[in-house]
């Protein structure tokens, strides 16, 4: 399976492929970028490891993440979706779509993020109804910001990797917690 095409206002989300490599590369080695995202960056076979990881989701669970690039240029911009990555936190996550996005950082406080969330919950919404969650830093606010205006709400306090994280849950309309 390879990620549908969505379209939103200014942003394509498409299938991440090898033609994304260069800037996804850059990305991941921009310390800004990477500072509330694990704090390191990515060496170019790390993020060639990753990019491979994040098309093979698709196939082994029929979600995965999307590249996002601006359609009036094809501006790559980052990439959002879903994942699960098996982390092992308390309280496990693990068995259903955890969001993730990260975009590089002459992008941040467009509403970008926002958008290209907004339009992978609503396929989310429509192919794998239920809970969804996120885990972010919980001195970033931007993303926590984000998460909140998709309907995350913060449920518990963990650790991962040694830092601090708060986890955020989301249900679709159609769904009950518990």
């Amino acid at each position: 399976m390879i990620a549908p095409t969505l379209l939103t206002e200014r942003l394509k989300l498409s299938h991440p492929s090898q033609a994304d490599f260069e800037p996804f590369a850059a990305l991941w080695q921009n310390e800004t970028v990477v500072r509330f995202i694990g704090g390191q960056k990515r060496e170019r076979q790390d993020a060639w490891l990753t990019l491979m990881r994040q098309a093979g989701y698709w196939s082994v669970l029929g979600y995965g993440c999307w590249t996002v690039r601006r359609r009036s240029d094809d501006t790559y911009l980052g990439e959002v979706g879903f994942m699960d990555s098996l982390r092992g936190m308390d309280p496990d996550i693990s068995g259903r779509p955890e969001a993730s996005w990260v975009l590089d950082e002459p992008y941040w406080g467009q509403g970008y993020a926002s958008e290209a969330l907004k339009a992978t919950h609503t396929w989310l919404d429509q192919e794998i109804p239920g809970r969804s969650t996120c885990i972010i830093e919980p001195d970033h606010s931007a993303s926590i910001r984000v998460a909140q205006k998709l309907g995350y709400v913060d449920f518990a306090a963990s650790d991962y990797r040694g830092k601090a994280m708060l986890i955020f849950e989301r249900y679709t309309s159609t769904t009950q917690r518990g």
